[in-house]
């Protein structure tokens, strides 16, 4: 591949007052990676519909949210929140696409997901738009199974629960705090193991948190250079064993923000060298 494709739009940004810097992290991720000469190639993703939010949300939940009717993740009902949900959402789906027609990996510069449960956002997520791509992919007829591996530093309890109300088997969820050990050794030595588990998917979702980080006031074990094993791990295997990756950028909350900055372009570093 000449360059990543990045599936980013302006419109997928929104600047809730919140002491979580997701909402905006899109444009200031997506511009570092211009800054520093990155081989990057940006792609304007569609946005979601409203039935394809409700595909992994009752109706109710997605008109209350996206009417400014319902409190959002950030405990707020901000038009701006509203109207950037189908982006983010639509970003991830337009890049799982891109993944399957490349057969290699995209990239999705978004965050905000796991949290999100069938009818209830909190934690800084409103759509779980893990979720609402895998169960558009299979709507399409485009996959049969779908893996995500979560390596947010939290368990991704809202992906968990809309798994279970609606009685879906065909996705492999693995959550990092679920799974995981808390010790650098035993994390990077179980990850390919974990990462070959997925083999029998079609699509591998691959949540790539910088709030592991051992700084992260809301992590974390891992150092800067562990993550970038860490992702080096996740992008080889997944390449070795056949499987399409699309992956986005989940929490980081460090102070300052360039911290967080580095770990995600860490991991596009690890994308471009694997693939590039």
């Amino acid at each position: 591949m000449d360059c990543i494709d990045v599936y980013y739009s302006p419109k997928q940004v929104s600047c809730p007052d919140s002491s979580s810097p997701s909402p905006r992290k899109p444009a200031l991720v997506v511009a570092n990676w211009i800054e520093q000469g990155l081989p990057i190639h940006i792609v304007e993703p569609l946005p979601t519909s409203r039935d394809q939010i409700a595909l992994a949300h009752s109706h109710e939940y997605v008109d209350g949210i996206l009417n400014c009717e319902l409190m959002n993740g950030f405990r707020g009902r901000q038009r701006d929140v509203a109207d950037s949900l189908p982006w983010t959402c639509g970003s991830l789906l337009s890049a799982a696409r891109g993944a399957l027609n490349n057969g290699l990996v995209t990239c999705s510069p978004t965050s905000g997901f796991h949290h999100a449960g069938y009818e209830t956002g909190y934690g800084y997520c409103t759509f779980n738009g893990l979720m609402v791509t895998a169960l558009a992919l299979k709507l399409e007829g485009k996959v049969q199974r779908v893996g995500i591996l979560d390596c947010d530093q939290h368990y991704g309890d809202g992906t968990a629960e809309i798994m279970a109300v609606l009685n879906i088997d065909w996705i492999r969820l693995v959550s990092q705090e679920h799974w995981s050990p808390t010790d650098a050794e035993p994390f990077i030595d179980q990850l390919p193991q974990v990462v070959r588990s997925f083999a029998d998917c079609d699509l591998l979702i691959y949540q790539a948190g910088s709030d592991p980080h051992i700084n992260d006031p809301l992590g974390g074990f891992l150092t800067t250079n562990e993550l970038a094993v860490r992702d080096r791990i996740v992008f080889s295997v997944a390449k070795s064993i056949g499987i399409p990756v699309v992956w986005n950028l989940a929490g980081g909350y460090q102070e300052p923000l360039a911290r967080v900055l580095e770990i995600h372009r860490n991991t596009m570093l690890a994308c471009v060298a694997e693939y590039g």
